[in-house]
């Protein structure tokens, strides 16, 4: 019996340090590469300090300033009840590769543990996945505060962290230089 994995994409925060709803520029890509992933089977989105057009799920969260956690809750809580594990995504890492993600879930499948990310350079990263058994166990700081089985993804490249509008400048110029 193949377990059902649904990713949960959290594009709720304020986005201060940006300046504007960056989730609004970096959804669309995130969402095209968690698409190309084959583990995942259902995408919600969760959503809160700003509202985003988007064809996937939303869930809009009402405690996101609570933390990442609580948005990760409200995500979680929406997912079919045949799902057994969901990918944790962040709306500002638009070079996520569909490979990690398909990576770590494999990791999960074979008993790699109910907590398994990505690492870069020996450093934990994204995409987390995360086994039913410890959606309970989600504190307001989110799934970092939990010790998963890393799966190094350095063939891969990290997803990216778009903070600042410098960030999205850089990765531009990144890409030209390609």
């Amino acid at each position: 019996m193949w377990a059902m994995v649904a990713a949960v994409v959290l594009a709720a925060g304020a986005s201060s340090r940006f300046g504007s709803p960056k989730q609004r520029l970096l959804l669309r890509p995130v969402l095209e590469r968690v698409r190309n992933a084959r583990s995942v089977e259902e995408i919600v989105v969760v959503v809160g300090a700003h509202e985003v057009e988007t064809d996937a799920r939303v869930v809009r969260c009402a405690a996101w300033e609570r933390g990442p956690g609580a948005s990760l809750r409200c995500g979680l809580a929406e997912l079919a009840p045949n799902a057994e594990a969901a990918v944790v995504v962040l709306a500002d890492g638009p070079s996520l590769s569909p490979e990690a993600i398909d990576r770590v879930v494999e990791a999960w499948r074979k008993r790699a543990g109910d907590v398994v990310a990505a690492s870069y350079g020996g450093n934990r990263g994204h995409p987390v996945v995360l086994g039913r058994p410890v959606w309970a166990q989600i504190p307001d700081e989110g799934a970092r505060a939990l010790e998963p089985a890393l799966v190094p993804c350095d063939d891969l490249g990290p997803p990216g962290d778009v903070d600042t509008p410098a960030d999205l400048a850089g990765r531009a110029r990144d890409a030209g230089a390609e």
